[in-house]
């Protein structure tokens, strides 16, 4: 199991689909070789230089988190059932709650589809809040997400950064 970074009131908990199999074996969050997670942060202005996925708690120096959707480690998030995501909501809305972060942000589109039911998600802001914190869909940074190239994704997550500067 990887272990959440998360504490009260944070800025922003973003929240991946489920772990991948190295980010579980190593105990840290995006620890593939291959994601771009923390070098799109750094890029975007999140944070003043690149983190390790070794070093990942360090996030909450800057009041961000990090969660799952779904706590089964996979090597594809496809690999996921819809009943896994429906499982994995009640537990996912307490923890929301208990926390109260600012903003969550799902990456990509499948958990917050599932968690909302909603069957066309748009990038970017949504019209509804999530437990009581703004709701941001930004793209996975996956290294299996060849729909983003680097640029791209640095560019949508420096949209969501703008925002959270005002």
């Amino acid at each position: 199991m990887l272990t959440d970074i998360i504490a009260k009131h944070l800025t922003v908990v973003f929240c991946g689909i489920n772990p991948g199999l190295k980010s579980a074996e190593d105990g840290h969050h995006f620890s593939g070789r291959s994601n771009r997670f923390w070098k799109v942060l750094h890029q975007a202005g999140f944070t003043p230089y690149q983190i390790e996925a070794v070093d990942d708690r360090i996030l909450l120096d800057f009041g961000y988190g990090l969660t799952t959707a779904v706590a089964r480690p996979t090597s594809r998030a496809d690999e996921l059932s819809k009943d896994e995501f429906d499982e994995a909501l009640e537990l996912f809305k307490i923890k929301i709650t208990e926390f109260q972060p600012r903003y969550i942000v799902f990456l990509g589109k499948a958990a917050y589809q599932a968690f909302s039911g909603k069957k066309q998600i748009a990038w970017g802001k949504q019209s509804e809040d999530f437990c009581g914190s703004a709701v941001w869909v930004l793209p996975n940074t996956s290294g299996l997400n060849r729909g983003f190239t680097l640029d791209a994704l640095v560019e949508s997550y420096k949209l969501f950064y703008a925002e959270i500067q005002k």
